[in-house]
C-alpha cells in the first residue's frame, strides 16, 4: 500500500492521538469525569490517530485523493 502521509502530518496524528486515547483510557478508568460516550469516542479516535499515524496510510486521504507524502 502507497504511504500518503508525510512527517509533519505523521506526528501531529501520533502526538494528538496518543493524548485522546490517554485521555480515553483515564476517563473510562473514572480518572477523569466524562460521560462513557464521549471517553470512548476519545479512546476510538486517537487508536484510529495512532494507527494511521504507524501505518502512514489514511483511508480518507485516499479517497479525497490527498497526499502529503511528498
Amino acid at each position: 500500500m502507497k504511504h500518503n502521509i508525510g512527517w509533519t502530518d505523521r506526528i501531529v496524528r501520533a502526538v494528538g492521538g496518543a493524548g485522546l486515547a490517554a485521555v480515553g483510557i483515564a476517563a473510562l478508568s473514572d480518572a477523569l469525569e466524562f460521560e462513557t460516550t464521549a471517553s470512548t469516542a476519545a479512546l476510538l479516535i486517537g487508536g484510529i490517530l495512532l494507527g494511521t499515524a504507524l501505518t502512514r496510510t489514511c483511508l480518507l486521504y485516499r479517497i479525497l485523493g490527498v497526499d502529503t507524502a511528498a
